[in-house]
């Protein structure tokens, strides 16, 4: 079995998972936050700051998980 299945690589490709329903997630919750009314501007610049953090981290992580997974190739 090639190494890229290892159990070293096993967390890496559980939190890719993780990180991917983490960004699904973004996309149900961030704009129900958004339609109750109109949400301040200190609201506003807090939920996009929290998205682009988030959106960074869980990037970080699926492409980190993905040289992981075709280094070899």
């Amino acid at each position: 079995m090639p190494d890229n299945y290892s159990k070293g690589n096993a967390s890496i490709y559980f939190f890719c998972i993780l990180a991917a329903y983490a960004i699904l997630g973004l996309l149900v919750f961030v704009p129900n936050l958004l339609l109750p009314g109109n949400p301040s501007t200190l609201v506003l610049i807090g939920i996009i700051l929290v998205v682009i953090v988030v959106l960074l981290f869980a990037a970080a992580i699926i492409f980190r998980g993905l040289a992981k997974l075709f280094h070899k190739f």
